[in-house]
Order: C-alpha cells, then structure tokens, then sequence
C-alpha cells in the first residue's frame, strides 16, 4: 500500500489525496484535505458516500489513511435515533491504517502502522490516576464537531473519529501502533469489538478456567466474548440469539452450544448447568428485555455483565427481593474495562503469532461505496462484521 501525500489544490477549495511520491512523507497542507466519507444527514435518512473537507493536522494531531473499518451497531444506532447525534454525520469509529501526516508536535512518524481508538484517556483525571481509564472524565462525546461537507455545512464526527472514510485528522492520542503485516479487516476490530468483548471476559468478569458462561446477543462483541471465554478455560460457553443463522458462527468463535432465545430459554440453560445456571451472563445486545433475560440465566451467587450499550429510556426492573436472594451481581463493562493504549498492542501482537483468530468475526468485506449495504445486513442481525476495506 503506498501513502498518501496532498496534490495541488482542487478545484472545490481543498486538496485531494493521491498516491505518495517516491521516498514517501508528505507536504505541510495549506487547505483542508477532501476525502470520500460515509455521511447520514438525519436520523433515517439514506446513507451516502460524500465529499468531506477535513481540517489539516493541527498541533498533537495526525492524519491516518484508513485501510479497514468495521460496521459496529453503535453506528447503526447513531442513524436510527437509538443514540443521540448531530448531522450531517461521518460514520464509523473501529479501524486501522496508516499514518500519512502529522502535526507539529507529534511524536509520530509517517508510514506508521496503526489502530484507531475513540475513547482516548486524558491521564490526568479522577478516574485516569486511580487507575480507570475506561471511565475518563474526558470521554468523546457521541458526535464531535470536525470539517464540513462538501457543500460547506459543518460536520461531525462519529467519537470523534468518522473512521468510514478514505482518512481522519485526530489527536495523536487518539491511535495506537501495531505491528506492520497484520490483516487489515482483523485488525481495524481491535479497536472496538474485539476490545470490548475480550475485556469484558478477562477484565470485568474475570472468567477462570472450568467456570460457565452464557452469551446473550452474537454480534461482533458477542462472538468476541465467546472466543474469549474459550480461551480463559470456560468448560460451558452457551451462545445465546434469536437467529438460528448465528449457531455456526457461535460454534466456530468458540461455543459449547448454540440455544434459541425463546421461552425455553431459562430451562434449557439449567438443564445444562445441573439446574444452577450459568456463573457469568454477558449481555451483548443492550435492551432491558435481554438484560432480564441475562440475570434469569445465572446461578445465585453469579454475575451479569452489561457490554451493550442501551437506550437511555429502556428501563430495567428488577424485583427488590430477588435482587437480595438471589445475591448476583449486575454490572457494565465499558470498552471491555481496558486501557486500549497497553492492551491494544497485546491484543496486536497475539494477533500476529496466530495466537489470536478474528476471522470468523469477519462476516465479508467490502468498498466503501458498498458500506451502506453493511448497515442494511446489520439492521437484519446478518453476520458477525462487515468490514470496509479502502485498499
């Protein structure tokens, strides 16, 4: 893959990206930088590739060329009115690629190797000094203010990213380098899923080895947090869904067994835990229905674990007695409880020994021109994720 440096200015006020010149680096940009972008102007109208000008890097700042992105359904709930955001809005948020230009300041360098990150810690906060960074007081905000459309009307960004793009300008922060040679679509999902699921099993919940786990909703983290719980040395990993299209993907990231969710359902799990349930229930879907649906399927004594993100209206209620009966505990797991900034690169490195297998999370590729299909297949619970490549 060659770089990217800027041409001479278009003719719409900005400068194009072409393929880099011999010997590589780029030229400090005078006009903002026209990329190609996957833009919703409001929520439910149709998606479509624009013309976007991003801002030059400015001090701390880099811009990274994107090789892969992955759809999360935290985009999809950006244009579906599920969480709040501003329009016109450059989507995506879990990606790789590589750096291109950096701003005055910045300690990296040009051709680097990296992965996106969309909650980046301040280091310097409560949370940050205690030892939580998963909880920065400086967390991104859902939809950042960057750049304009094409048509001059100013832009925001998916946390802060927009990474559904031929490139970004974020703070150097921001990203995290990786080893060259990793597999684009597998490592732009270190970002996100692979993150937030492997977290919640190794982090949050701590799953030891011969313990059971249910997995309730097999989206990319859901599939994220059976490969990990295999591999933390879960004896029953039950992967949950309403799909029975997910049950070869489930066995092949790592389930002992594939169950409907349906009526059944609390049954059927403890006939497979000698009638206790299960002592960790991931909840990877983010309604109250399946977070309900989660605490019913563990053991007394076990604990739930919240890794999708929810409507702020969704109310849960739980009874007051059954929650001191049955003494489990119900608990979130942002960004997989990480620092991305240390666990990132290990996460990378198991990747590039083998150790670690994403692609059966990797349900197709495709080009960005294409990206709003992935969003079609993500509303119908098709596949695990998609994954645009910009190669």
């Amino acid at each position: 893959m060659t770089h990217p440096e800027l041409s001479p200015a278009a003719p719409s006020g900005g400068t194009e990206l072409s393929p880099a010149a011999p010997g590589g680096g780029t030229e400090p940009a005078s006009a903002p930088v026209i990329v190609r972008a996957l833009v919703a102007r409001g929520s439910g109208a149709e998606l479509r590739v624009e013309r976007v000008r991003l801002p030059a890097p400015g001090p701390g700042e880099v811009r990274v060329t994107i090789r892969a992105a992955g759809v999360c359904h935290s985009d999809l709930s950006m244009v579906n009115g599920t969480l709040a955001a501003r329009f016109p809005l450059v989507l995506g948020h879990e990606a790789t690629g590589v750096v291109a230009e950096v701003g005055p300041g910045s300690r990296l360098t040009v051709g680097t190797p990296v992965v996106l990150n969309w909650a980046p810690a301040c280091r310097a906060c409560w949370w940050c000094r205690r030892g939580e960074p998963w909880l920065c007081a400086d967390t991104t905000a859902p939809t950042v203010p960057r750049g304009e459309t094409d048509d001059g009307v100013p832009l925001h960004l998916t946390l802060g990213l927009g990474a559904l793009a031929e490139a970004v300008v974020v703070p150097e922060r921001a990203v995290i380098p990786i080893p060259a040679g990793l597999p684009p679509e597998q490592a732009a999902l270190l970002g996100c899923a692979v993150l937030t699921g492997v977290g919640a099993v190794r982090n949050t919940a701590r799953v030891t080895p011969g313990e059971s786990v249910a997995v309730v909703g097999l989206g990319g983290v859901g599939l994220a947090v059976l490969s990990a719980a295999r591999r933390a040395g879960a004896t029953t990993i039950l992967a949950i869904d309403v799909a029975e299209a997910k049950r070869d993907l489930a066995l092949a990231a790592g389930a002992t067994d594939f169950l409907l969710s349906d009526d059944r359902l609390s049954k059927e799990v403890r006939a497979r835990t000698e009638s206790r349930g299960v002592d960790h229930a991931f909840e990877c879907v983010g309604r109250a229905a399946t977070i309900r649906a989660a605490w019913r399927l563990t053991r007394r004594g076990g604990a739930v674990t919240v890794v999708g993100m929810g409507a702020k209206d969704d109310m849960v209620s739980l009874g007051a007695l059954d929650i001191f009966h049955s003494a489990r505990t119900l608990r979130s797991s942002v960004y997989g409880s990480s620092d991305p900034d240390r666990e990132v690169p290990v996460l990378a490195a198991e990747l590039a020994d083998s150790a670690l297998d994403l692609g059966v999370l990797v349900s197709g590729t495709m080009s960005l021109d294409e990206a709003p299909t992935a969003f079609e297949r993500l509303a119908r619970g098709e596949g695990a994720r998609w994954v645009v490549t910009l190669d």
